[in-house]
């Protein structure tokens, strides 16, 4: 049964008389138990109608999987910003369109085959298809092995010396290398780094900022990825042992240069910094031809790159040397779930979009844009809300991305349901183990049960999935928060979120069968 949101100001109202408490998540004195949707949606209600959240927009919806009963909702058709919300609209659709074992296949092009000296006369080009994993960071691999899918399928082509160039073809995608909606922001930042059909570490290298030897004397830095190709403008200087550590990185987009502010006091460890790589098809350009000199294959050329608008330089009688693997899909889609990674999205909304380019579409329409009308396409075949979805981009970094909770909750049932619900559900970051949940929860009841994907720009937070209930029943939830300015000091937004989800697992009512019942 559904209850409108009147009833459950009501309830809540009563059960402040009547209990004489101060119903707040935060609040020790909170009943422990809800056994009734009643008193669920009453706690909910006291909880998002405080005064603090008077400027706020709230946009919560509840659903049990088993019935498809709606245990709460509020405002769950007001369009707010999902942030890496988006992330699940992204996944789905790559589920639906493309299967749980796909890969992107990389083919690696040549004028010619290698003659019987493994010569290859003229460029060897690596035509990029968005391939998200060529990256080592967080794997304890070294730098070098981002390149060894490529460097092996070459060997194993019998490539043995290349007389032209090595040249990374990242024409397939079509746009700016930046999402739309993204800000100049953005730009600086991990998680902003340039989208890109050939990607190296995510696209961004990281520098160790140290002290110098002395007081006063510069800071030291070395580069832990090489061959970025960028300059440093080092203004970081030693302090006493015992000040203040704080460095500033700002790369002014279109240039080369890292200015590098900021104080690192003499005997403490150093700082780890994060750079956005400006056209990083190039940076493995330079990174392949080295990769390839290190196992014995000498390149007589340059190291080069296109992008679009380029022309690709695969000609009609180019040669297939060999091609190169991603894993399966549902890996890739852990991979960006899990830490909510933004770039590793794109690849796989701007590949998908790709698929739908036609001899017909206009030759400035982007890959992105036909992301979009293969998501908008998913969204009417699945007959999911009608005009409650109104995405420019994959990842959420955009903020003009709008949704519903309503619409997020009947994404989360149709998933659940979908041939792939086991690899959707298993990419969903878990509360208090893992992914972008690893510290959330910790100790509650929502600890190893929520299974959820968290959401946060300035003023847009949210946190959708799925959950247990403390009685046995499944449920599929969406919680978004936007515009919330007046925040105490003593709690982070994300825990006005959390709360509803321990909420929800701890909820203790009767498992309904069939369509549910009064409470």
């Amino acid at each position: 049964m559904k209850y409108p949101p009147s009833l459950y100001r009501v309830g809540a109202g009563i059960i402040y008389l009547v209990l004489g408490l101060r119903l707040t998540a935060a609040d020790p004195a909170m009943p422990s138990k809800m056994s009734t949707v009643a008193e669920l949606g009453a706690r909910i209600e006291a909880h998002v109608t405080q005064a603090r959240f008077a400027p706020a927009l709230w946009g919560i919806k509840v659903v049990s999987l088993a019935s498809g009963r709606t245990f709460y909702e509020h405002h769950a058709d007001r369009l707010l910003s999902p942030a890496s919300n988006s992330k699940l609209y992204t996944a789905a659709l790559a589920f639906d369109r493309l299967g749980r074992d796909f890969r992107m296949i990389t083919p690696l092009y040549a004028a010619a085959k290698p003659d019987v000296h493994g010569r290859v006369h003229g460029d060897v080009v690596v035509s990029g298809r968005g391939d998200p994993s060529w990256r080592t960071r967080g794997a304890s691999k070294n730098f070098w092995d981002a390149f060894e899918p490529v460097v092996a399928a070459l060997i194993g082509a019998g490539v043995r010396e290349v007389t032209g160039d090595v040249v990374a073809d990242a024409t397939f995608f079509h746009g700016v290398p930046n999402g739309a909606g993204w800000t100049v922001d953005d730009l600086n930042d991990d998680y902003g780094a340039e989208i890109s059909a050939i990607t190296l570490e995510d696209n961004y290298a990281e520098l160790r900022v140290g002290p110098g030897q002395q007081v006063g004397a510069p800071g030291l830095v070395t580069w832990l990825q090489p061959w970025a190709d960028l300059a440093v403008d080092l203004r970081v200087l030693t302090v006493a042992a015992g000040g203040e550590k704080r460095v500033v990185a700002q790369r002014i987009f279109g240039e080369r240069t890292v200015h590098l502010f900021g104080e690192v006091p003499l005997g403490a460890d150093p700082v780890l910094v994060e750079v956005t790589v400006p056209r990083p098809a190039a940076w493995y350009a330079r990174g392949l031809k080295e990769a390839l000199r290190r196992r014995g294959i000498r390149v007589e050329g340059e190291a080069r790159s296109v992008r679009w608008p380029e022309a690709s330089v695969v000609t009609a009688s180019a040669v297939k040397l060999a091609e190169v693997a991603s894993p399966p899909l549902h890996e890739m889609v852990t991979a960006f779930m899990k830490p909510s990674q933004n770039l590793e999205t794109d690849l796989i909304f701007g590949y998908i979009g790709e698929l739908g380019r036609t001899p017909a579409s206009p030759a400035w329409q982007t890959s992105e844009e036909l992301a979009v009308i293969a998501l908008e396409e998913f969204w009417k075949k699945s007959g999911l809300p009608s005009g409650e979805m109104r995405f420019e981009e994959g990842s959420g970094l955009s903020r003009n991305n709008l949704t519903t909770a309503n619409a997020t909750v009947a994404l989360l049932v149709l998933m659940a349901k979908h041939p792939a619900s086991a690899e959707f559900r298993a990419s969903l970051p878990i509360a208090g183990v893992d992914g972008s949940l690893r510290r959330r929860m910790q100790g509650t009841a929502a600890a190893g049960n929520v299974r959820a994907k968290t959401g946060s720009l300035r003023y847009a937070h949210s946190l959708s999935g799925y959950v247990t209930t403390a009685a046995g029943e499944p449920l599929g939830f969406s919680v978004m928060l936007n515009r919330n300015t007046g925040q105490p000091a003593s709690r982070s937004v994300r825990d006005e979120l959390d709360d509803i989800a321990v909420m929800l697992a701890e909820f203790a009512g009767p498992v309904r069968g069939g369509g549910g019942g009064a409470p």
